[in-house]
């Protein structure tokens, strides 16, 4: 299963972050800022350097994300 990616684009980075997708637990826990970046259900685009809170609340969502899928055994 895909868990997630960085694409470098011309204009943007995007955080593919799958596991958002479909935990719902995990779609409440988005930031208002992480929200204004999202672009569907699991990508938050950036175009400009995203900041430490910004970075700080994406490695919380991915920290969860991880100890979601260990708790399924999908490693």
């Amino acid at each position: 299963m895909w868990f997630g990616a960085v694409k470098v684009g011309k204009a943007y980075v995007s955080y593919h972050l799958m596991p958002i997708y479909r935990h719902e637990g995990l779609q409440k826990a988005v930031s208002p800022a992480l929200k204004k970046r999202m672009q569907g259900k699991s990508c938050f685009n950036f175009k400009d350097e995203p900041g430490p809170e910004a970075l700080a609340d994406l490695a919380r969502l991915t920290e969860a994300a991880v100890e979601d899928w260990a708790a399924r055994k999908w490693r």
